[in-house]
């Protein structure tokens, strides 16, 4: 998900006006990029509870809020529930929906109440519009919106979303631009492993189809609550190969008000190297490597992608394929390292990569790896992006993952809850590609083909 910076730490802490006591990420930035929502971790740094999921924090967003509380609106909204069966019901379901949602995070935390912490009827008016802008289906934070919004002034007009529907994860980017730049105001990632099993059925799991089609739903009420024109979901590797994908397109149309793009592997490839290279200052002509779940692609070019393929080959249809050990065992890896051979012989012979000046390695194999490289006590993103991963590195942290379990990778603080189980495969890739290619190092990449479909979006108005 938006993982902080040590930047929006330290502006955090000036809006608090104090240390966070739980670790968070962020949710929604305001117009100029500081913090508004913060996703909150359901325990703080003692272990205690915290029951406040999402917490407002823009200073402006909160003395607005405080306006609305000050005229006695909670008592308004309280005596409206008794008398008022059908917002009673609304109300009931919002802190249902937030206690399950904050359980995703920590199962027991889900009997910790709902909105701002109550089981019934409304606590805190922030606690319900910072719910409202996270994408929670909440009236009260609905309401809230009508009456305090715009917070800085600012307009909405040409704000788009772009949600990435991969293999293994759902991604948001809602973005604004400004000054010919793409403005991020929500960027988030939840891991469903919605490929689950499609390499070896051709369908679509109905478990994880139900779990990403919660997270759909909200991240589509999150890009309208910021006011976002259009929204557009593309879907990748898993739902090109599934035979049963019409629940989803079905799901995308109803929430987003659009139809699902289901890309082609090379559609993905030149979205993934317009999302990667923009801005970027290296020697040319690039590669960019888009190490996904379902698939891997490479695309060759100077300033526009030009030669480009996509493969069979992602972290988890590796993983699906070959391990059955934790830790994979030698001959499990050794059959990974084949099956990646044979695909690179396909992709040396079909594109020129073999002229390329720079690797440019975009996905969360990449970042990842590097983050355990540097040594990071937490993921930051500004400490990740366009750094030069060497080779040497990526060859340490792989054999270090491939000795762990599953469950000592995932304890590992920069490690994304789901990925700890195919971050072997994606790294074996990752080190084949730059050991293949003659790389002693390659640029990683926080923005990939997210960034490309924003970045589409907002340059067609």
């Amino acid at each position: 998900m938006g993982e902080p910076s040590r930047h929006d730490i330290d502006t955090v802490r000036e809006q608090l006006g104090r240390s966070p006591t739980t670790q968070f990420s962020i949710v929604v930035r305001c117009t100029g990029g500081h913090p508004l929502v913060i996703r909150n971790h359901p325990r703080d740094e003692n272990g205690d509870p915290f029951p406040t999921l999402y917490w407002l924090t823009c200073t402006q967003a909160v003395k607005a809020v405080a306006r609305l509380e000050s005229e006695g609106h909670i008592a308004g909204m309280n005596a409206r529930a008794e008398r008022d069966l059908e917002f009673a019901a609304a109300l009931e379901a919002a802190h249902r929906a937030y206690a399950r949602e904050r359980a995703r995070t920590l199962p027991e935390a889900e009997d910790w109440g709902g909105v701002g912490g109550t089981r019934t009827g409304v606590k805190c008016l922030h606690a319900h519009y910072a719910n409202h802008l996270a994408g929670g289906d909440d009236l009260v934070g609905a309401w809230v919106a009508e009456n305090v919004e715009p917070i800085h002034g600012e307009s909405w007009p040409g704000r788009v979303a772009a949600i990435d529907q991969g293999t293994n994860s759902i991604r948001l980017l809602v973005a604004e631009s400004a000054d010919g730049r793409a403005a991020e105001l929500a960027r988030d990632m939840v891991i469903t492993r919605l490929g689950r099993d499609v390499d070896r059925t051709g369908r679509i799991d109905p478990e994880a189809l139900a779990r990403t089609l919660d997270v759909l739903e909200r991240y589509c009420r999150r890009s309208r609550a910021l006011h976002a024109e259009r929204i557009r979901v593309a879907a990748t590797s898993a739902v090109r190969d599934a035979s049963n994908r019409e629940e989803l397109e079905e799901a995308v149309l109803r929430n987003a008000g659009s139809n699902l793009e289901v890309i082609s592997g090379e559609r993905e490839a030149e979205l993934s190297f317009l999302g990667a290279t923009r801005g970027l200052d290296k020697p040319r002509p690039l590669l960019v490597l888009d190490i996904g779940g379902g698939s891997t692609e490479f695309t060759v070019g100077e300033n526009s992608p030009g030669a480009a393929i996509s493969t069979q080959m992602g972290s988890v249809r590796l993983t699906e394929r070959h391990v059955r050990h934790d830790p994979p065992a030698a001959g499990e890896r050794n059959a990974m390292e084949a099956e990646i051979g044979s695909v690179l012989d396909e992709v040396d012979s079909a594109t020129p990569v073999r002229g390329v000046r720079t690797l440019v390695a975009v996905g969360g194999t990449p970042t990842t790896l590097q983050a355990i490289s540097l040594g990071l006590s937490a993921y930051d993103p500004d400490a990740l992006h366009r750094t030069d991963l060497a080779l040497a590195d990526a060859e340490r942290m792989l054999d270090r993952l491939a000795a762990m379990t599953t469950a000592e990778r995932g304890a590992l603080p920069v490690m994304a809850p789901g990925r700890e189980d195919v971050i072997v495969a994606g790294a074996s890739v990752l080190v084949a590609v730059m050991r293949r290619l003659g790389f002693d190092s390659a640029v990683v990449s926080e923005e990939d083909i997210l960034d490309g479909l924003a970045a589409e979006m907002l340059a067609t108005g």
